[in-house]
């Protein structure tokens, strides 16, 4: 199945712009409840005023929270960025730390996030349990569990270690261009004759190539 999607999807990536591993956190941190595309239409001015730790941390609040506003939960996440920032300068030297048990301690940071990082910033591998990853598992019969460290731990045991973050990738990309909760693409997808769910969503191909998206969510 992974062999599968990896075809179907052969420029597979993160869809959060960023260059450093603490840009790819803030973005991270904004990316909740938010879209992808939506962040990265934020993060240009958010980087530009904030290009390192200490930035955040002595951040001016309200200007913070003006910046980031049209993610949602702006008050949290400018909270959470500043919080972060602080951290880092106080333990890490004003630096993102590429262990998850250290990632893991900055504010508002959860597996998820820690996974992503380290995934797609530092080259380590790791399963980001976002909402697709844990709707597809389950749908796909990779897992049967619902709280996000469980499927992690199925999925840790079903992927060599060195494929985590790819399988993440893919399988978040089939969640946003195929695999849709309410309506999946089941006749347009190449995974199909693995899936147990198959059926799911219109088996015609062109009735289910009219619900395939070509990029993430807007």
């Amino acid at each position: 199945m992974l062999a599968s999607l990896a075809k179907q999807y052969p420029d597979v990536r993160c869809e959060l712009d960023f260059t450093t591993p603490l840009e790819l956190l803030a973005a991270t941190v904004l990316s909740a409840q938010c879209t992808d595309r939506r962040v990265n239409k934020v993060t240009p001015e958010l980087f530009a005023r904030y290009p390192d730790a200490a930035s955040y941390a002595g951040a001016d609040r309200e200007t913070l929270e003006t910046v980031v506003a049209s993610t949602g939960f702006f008050r949290q996440k400018a909270a959470t960025l500043q919080g972060i920032g602080q951290v880092l300068c106080d333990r890490y030297g004003g630096e993102v730390p590429a262990i998850l048990d250290e990632l893991v301690t900055l504010p508002g940071v959860g597996r998820k996030t820690a996974n992503v990082v380290l995934g797609e910033a530092f080259g380590v591998p790791g399963i980001t349990v976002d909402t697709h990853v844990a709707r597809l598992a389950r749908r796909f019969g990779w897992t049967t569990q619902s709280d996000p460290t469980k499927i992690e731990a199925d999925l840790m045991a079903l992927f060599p270690r060195k494929d985590w973050t790819r399988m993440s990738q893919l399988v978040i990309w089939h969640g946003r261009r195929r695999c849709h909760a309410k309506k999946p693409a089941c006749g347009a997808c190449n995974i199909a004759k693995w899936c147990p769910a198959y059926g799911a969503g219109p088996t015609d191909p062109v009735t289910a190539e009219k619900l395939v998206k070509d990029q993430g969510p807007a």
